[in-house]
């Protein structure tokens, strides 16, 4: 199969990060997941249906715990002292660790409750609901802290660690550093070897709970002459000589509760029993373990989505206007509804992510992915809508949806800003059938810088080989005269009412296979540039899974509720509410279709120049400037710190009686 790094007219820089991200993610999986069909114009209905449930068993002991959890919350909890505070008391913590809430994930034998990912991201929406910042703590503890060694930790290192991490010992994920962000294969931190030994340099950043944690996961690339050098994963401890907590937290806007640390490392000795997996396959690992964040970053955001969903439209139930409830105004009810759909919408994508990683499916970055900006984003409409809703009354703090609303915006920039995720799921999502196409060019049309004599004899040669006719026919009756494949019809469908909106998830999956071949023939080489078109794309592939998922909840919702009457009230509004973001992902995705000819991305460009052109003649001196900014380092404005909470390092010392 060709790859997108032999195109022509490709750039140095694209050719080498589109080498890089193939090195990064590893081999294609020999079976494409549900994401990757729809860019086919597939849906794999054995994806989707039936919609993934757990164990009687395991239910049973989730219920019990978000039982105990709740009730904790909601006597206990001291929620908004730790948004004021901000900070999580060591009291809590060690409440949830009694809770096993900390430990849950972990196996029975090491002393965790050894739950599945949907039950762990059920008591992380739980949490959501009461705390974003306590959602955020478990969420880093579990999800990316210790999911390493849980993963990739040898029987002896998972004897000796996972103990900790069950009962006593928060961890901390050390990918990020000043210089690194959402470009997780930039890092600067590095090793050199010494023996059976690492000495580890560098600094880390934005380390959630790393001032507090008694064991880290650091990414660090072994320095090489050559510069060939890879990422490797290894557990340091907070305590080991050379490490330096050099701030514990900064001041924020939201998750005010969460510690995000400074960590400097000063040649840190670190033993080999102390590599995790294989030596330089650390990327490989941080990616996999993201793919468990993304999800419980979504269940957090769901959480807070549901309170201020409930709280809001109770305020517009109660809250009187010229002598009538603000429900009775329309305006208030396109956000009610609204509220309502994308909360649906928002818990099918999540449990349908859960449900393939408790399963084990094995094509699953792409779905993890769209589950973080699915849930990021219309987490944030949700909370927005709430605001709007409750008016000036929402800004105050002991209603907490102001609460809601700050811890909220961090979740699309953090795993992943949601741009970047964009471009992710379109290049990766959309990369086999690229390949395709780019193979299926290169076998019939002519190549730049081809002869006309080799481009002929490569023609006639590939012209009577059925396997590059077979896909060259149909894509040629596609591309040049928008001949669509015969549209496919959805049979797992349960419920007969639904079977309508299945014909529609088929025939606009159809649609977005056949736009992302028009505009890959359209834009050629230069599409790997335009990630305004990228995005959108890449949001019709959302919607769509969405949809997908959204309907597969239905289906199932609707089996188990058969006959319930007209009394249950909350599943008449979940199904409404499905039935109605259905509607509202086809108005998005057709609005994505019609922005792929009608945008204004000419005079955004134009406009984007000139604002860039005039902002370079402001003084860097009156801005805030990165602190490792190749270009401007250190020609900034310092910032002013009166009246801004400090966290200064301080030394961590060992446990009594604990060796490293």
């Amino acid at each position: 199969m060709s790859s997108l790094k032999d195109l022509k007219g490709i750039s140095a820089a694209d050719r080498t990060l589109i080498e890089q991200a193939e090195e990064w993610l590893g081999a294609e999986p020999t079976k494409m997941g549900p994401v990757k069909n729809l860019f086919w114009g597939n849906v794999k209905e054995e994806f989707y249906f039936p919609y993934p449930t757990t164990t009687a068993r395991e239910q049973a002991e989730c219920d019990q715990l978000l039982a105990r959890l709740e009730e904790y919350l909601r006597n206990e909890h001291p929620a908004i002292l730790i948004d004021q505070e901000q900070e999580i008391p060591r009291w809590v913590i060690d409440r949830l660790f009694q809770l096993g809430v900390l430990g849950m994930t972990i196996p029975k034998e090491f002393g965790g409750l050894g739950m599945g990912i949907t039950s762990y991201n059920r008591v992380l929406e739980c949490i959501g609901h009461s705390c974003g910042s306590t959602a955020v703590l478990v969420s880093a503890h579990q999800s990316i802290g210790c999911k390493a060694v849980m993963l990739y930790g040898t029987p002896e290192q998972k004897a000796k660690w996972l103990p900790h991490l069950a009962k006593d010992w928060l961890s901390a994920f050390c990918l990020s550093e000043p210089n690194v962000g959402c470009d997780a294969g930039g890092q600067e931190t590095y090793f050199v070897k010494d023996g059976d030994d690492f000495l580890v340099y560098g600094e880390k950043k934005w380390a959630t709970s790393g001032a507090i944690s008694g064991l880290f996961t650091v990414m660090a690339r072994e320095k090489r002459d050559d510069g060939q050098g890879k990422i490797s994963a290894l557990v340091l401890h907070p305590w080991m000589d050379g490490v330096e907590i050099y701030q514990k937290n900064r001041s924020k806007c939201g998750i005010r509760g969460t510690w995000q640390a400074r960590i400097r490392f000063h040649g840190v000795r670190v033993h080999k029993d102390h590599l995790l997996g294989k030596e330089g396959r650390g990327l490989q690992m941080a990616l996999s373990c993201l793919n468990y964040g993304r999800c419980t970053l979504s269940a957090g955001m769901l959480g807070g989505a549901r309170k201020a969903m409930d709280q809001s439209t109770k305020w517009s139930r109660t809250r009187f206007q010229f002598k009538a409830p603000l429900a009775d105004k329309e305006l208030v009810r396109v956000r009610v509804a609204h509220m309502a759909a994308l909360t649906y919408a928002m818990d099918a994508v999540l449990y349908m992510t859960t449900g393939m990683l408790d399963r084990g499916d094995e094509d699953i970055q792409v779905e993890t992915a769209i589950c973080k900006v699915f849930c990021s984003e219309m987490g944030w409409r949700v909370a927005n809508d709430a605001l709007q809703i409750m008016g000036g009354e929402s800004y105050m703090t002991e209603n907490e949806v102001e609460r809601v609303f700050r811890d909220s915006r961090i979740n699309l920039i953090v795993e992943g800003a949601n741009e970047v995720m964009q471009s992710y799921v379109f290049g990766y999502g959309g990369k086999q059938l690229a390949e395709m196409m780019l193979g299926v060019r290169s076998a019939l049309l002519k190549e730049e810088g081809e002869s006309f004599g080799a481009f002929v004899a490569k023609a006639l040669r590939n012209t009577f080989r059925p396997a590059v006719m077979k896909r060259a026919i149909p894509l040629g009756l596609e591309v040049f005269l928008g001949v669509r494949p015969a549209l496919k019809r959805l049979t797992r469908i349960k419920s007969a009412e639904l079977a309508v909106h299945g014909e529609r998830l088929a025939a606009l999956t159809r649609e977005h296979s056949h736009k992302f071949k028009v505009m890959s023939k359209k834009y050629d080489v230069k599409m790997l540039e335009r990630q305004a078109v990228q995005a959108r794309m890449a949001d019709v592939a959302m919607y769509l899974h969405a949809f997908a998922c959204t309907l597969a909840k239905l289906d199932a919702d609707l089996q188990s509720h058969a006959g319930n009457g007209s009394g249950d009230t909350e599943f008449l509004r979940d199904k409404a509410a499905a039935l109605h973001f259905f509607d509202i992902a086809e108005v998005e995705i057709q609005h994505r279709f019609r922005d792929l000819y009608e945008n204004s991305d000419d005079t955004m460009l134009a406009a984007a120049d000139a604002a860039i052109r005039h902002n370079d003649t402001l003084p860097n001196s009156e801005f805030v400037i990165p602190e490792r900014s190749p270009v401007a380092k250190g020609t900034g404005r310092t910032n002013k710190q009166d009246g801004i909470k400090q966290f200064p390092g301080e030394q961590v010392h060992a446990p009594a009686g604990h060796q490293n």
